[in-house]
């Protein structure tokens, strides 16, 4: 097969506007009465509002990033098996590398399997994730 092989499976028949009031585009060809663009030329740049601020120019520059977002991360709970320290609190996670210096939160979630009984201390934990905890012989301190 080659390029100049290639042929459309369907042609698309131009529109014949001005051809009469049977052909549905006479007269003023689809593009209606009066107005900008009903003219010759009567075009405007996209996402013109007819004056009116655009969007794209009423939405800030630079997107939205909470500043919270910084200051709380999500630990696995098959990350907690790599932490010697017991309890298990963020201080511990700090020294293990698991989480920022900057983090002051950070919730426990449930993805993979725990190996050994671990403690933690003032950390949240989800539902998922204390169950597995307390099931591997572990318990959470709120």
């Amino acid at each position: 097969m080659y390029l100049n092989d290639l042929h459309p499976t369907r042609r698309v028949k131009a529109k014949r506007v001005g051809r009469g009031i049977g052909s549905g585009l006479g007269k003023t060809c689809g593009r209606g009465h009066k107005g900008q663009k009903s003219r010759a030329g009567g075009f405007h740049k996209l996402g013109f509002e007819g004056g009116q601020m655009p969007l794209q120019r009423r939405l800030p520059k630079v997107g939205f990033r909470a500043r919270k977002s910084r200051k709380t991360d999500e630990i696995r709970t098959s990350e907690l098996n790599g932490v010697s320290r017991d309890p298990i609190d963020l201080a511990a996670l700090r020294e293990a590398g698991l989480v920022n210096r900057i983090v002051q939160q950070v919730k426990v979630v449930l993805s993979g399997e725990l190996s050994k009984p671990v403690h933690l201390k003032g950390l949240a934990v989800t539902k998922g994730a204390r169950a597995a905890i307390e099931v591997a012989g572990g318990s959470v301190e709120d």
